[in-house]
């Protein structure tokens, strides 16, 4: 990175194609598998001696749908050798955003962008590096062309059902996406800059993609009758197979939200995955900037997120003795952050009603997995241990979890109280607290709670023990 930008020194490029292989029932079938774990494989060996938090790895679409991710992403990570992230639509949606308007000179114009993926299209409004309006279709190149041109063949009637399906998923956003709600409209990634360059190399266009320019590539598609029979300056072998699916949604696009010129833009989701990367380690993470907006949005006690915050993580310390990692002491201290956003919906259950919203709520910059671990530790926070009966054979999780809770139990007054001097460790099975037996005695409310708190984790196997000192 050089001056804020980065420069490439070296890439590597496999089209994989992973919606490809996903099935009527939503499965991913073994081919598609294969071909991503090969390839990983191969980028795992230029990654190996790279350190953890200078790689990232991301997951869209075909991963969000996949019944099957769960275990495939175990076999993906382990070829890899780094943590795959799966990224919900409008995550991918900002995240080209932000790689899109790196590369851009800086303008006050309102821009909308456009990127067709494999199995999802993301639309963007913004100016600037700040996108204000994120959606994401469930339509793309790769989808479609299985959908709608399996066979290779390209006619009026499938081309129109392919178009007409994609006008149809366009039309709930047009209202909002459309012509005058946009000074300059940019396409980026696979699709378009392919499009852009068939449309200038074979004479129908001045370099950007335009309605007339589209309008005629549709009749030589048309004319060709098969992707195979394809003679366009500009098209490279490995797009001929997703061409008339990305096509028939670019056109679309056009039509319904009145397009009638687009410019290619260079930047799109991975380096958006780099600049946010580099955002984490130059003090503009994304994650936190969600967090303080959540945080206002819900009303939260911030006096009191702070004091369970510094308490949870302080223990959390002392039971992982040194193996608490910064990623682990961020995600605890947003737990601790958000764990009673659920109030603003009611206070009985809030615990629920929190860890419903974390689970489900847009959070740009967090993948799905480290939302599932905040929904987690902001259910585990009180009540009963049951509901959390898979989460707990892993030391790092209930290590964290009892952090949060013991944290939440001395906090319970909502005051700023003086607490002794806490000694803690925890052995796997067992957590130990040395308190001050004095404090104890003037405290006999919080010792009541903690001998309630050791009934609850012995039913599920584990002891809380309290030594006085």
């Amino acid at each position: 990175m050089v001056d804020d930008q980065l420069y490439m020194l070296d890439g590597l490029r496999e089209a994989v194609r992973l919606a490809a292989g996903l099935n009527g029932d939503k499965l991913l079938d073994k081919a598609a598998q294969q071909r991503a774990i090969t390839c990983l494989q191969r980028f795992g060996e230029r990654l190996r001696d790279l350190p953890q938090e200078a790689v990232r790895a991301v997951g869209t679409n075909a991963l969000r749908v996949a019944k099957n991710a769960p275990e495939f992403l175990q076999q993906a990570e382990a070829a890899l050798g780094f943590p795959i992230e799966v990224i919900a639509g409008r995550e991918e949606a900002r995240l080209i955003y932000l790689g899109v308007a790196q590369g851009m000179p800086h303008s006050a114009e309102r821009r909308m962008v456009m990127d067709i993926g494999g199995g999802s299209t993301e639309f963007i409004l913004g100016n600037g590096l700040r996108p204000h309006k994120l959606e994401s279709l469930y339509m793309g190149c790769v989808s479609y062309s299985v959908r709608y041109f399996s066979d290779g063949k390209i006619n009026k009637t499938n081309l129109k059902q392919a178009e007409l399906a994609a006008r149809s998923e366009v039309q709930t956003i047009a209202s909002e996406f459309s012509a005058g709600h946009w000074n300059v409209a940019l396409g980026s990634s696979g699709t378009a800059r392919v499009l852009c360059d068939i449309l200038e190399q074979n004479g129908y266009s001045d370099g950007a993609l335009t309605r007339d320019g589209l309008e005629e590539l549709r009749a030589q598609l048309l004319k060709a009758g098969d992707v195979s029979k394809l003679d366009l300056l500009g098209l490279k072998a490995d797009r001929i197979p997703v061409l008339p699916g990305g096509f028939a949604i670019m056109y679309a696009v056009f039509c319904e939200l009145g397009i009638e010129r687009m410019q290619f833009a260079m930047g799109a989701l991975r380096e958006g995955v780099l600049y946010d990367l580099l955002g984490r380690s130059h003090n503009h993470d994304m994650r936190e900037v969600t967090v303080q907006q959540f945080m206002r949005r819900y009303h939260v006690d911030t006096q009191q997120a702070k004091r369970v915050g510094a308490l949870s993580g302080l223990l959390a310390r002392q039971f992982l003795d040194g193996q608490f990692s910064e990623d682990d002491t961020h995600l605890l201290a947003w737990a601790a952050n958000l764990h009673e956003i659920g109030i603003s919906v009611a206070h009985s259950g809030y615990h629920k009603h929190s860890a419903y919203i974390l689970a489900n709520a847009d959070m740009p910059g967090f993948s799905k997995k480290d939302q599932n671990r905040l929904s987690v530790l902001a259910l585990a926070h009180r009540g009963k241990l049951e509901k959390l009966n898979t989460l707990l054979d892993d030391s790092a999780n209930v290590a964290q979890i009892a952090a949060l809770r013991l944290a939440a139990l001395f906090y319970r007054s909502r005051n700023d109280i003086a607490l002794p001097d806490i000694q803690a460790r925890f052995s796997g099975t067992k957590f130990y607290l040395n308190l001050s037996r004095d404090w104890l005695a003037q405290n006999p409310l919080s010792e009541t709670a903690l001998a309630e708190e050791s009934k609850l984790w012995k039913d599920m196997g584990y002891s809380v023990q309290v030594e006085e000192t």
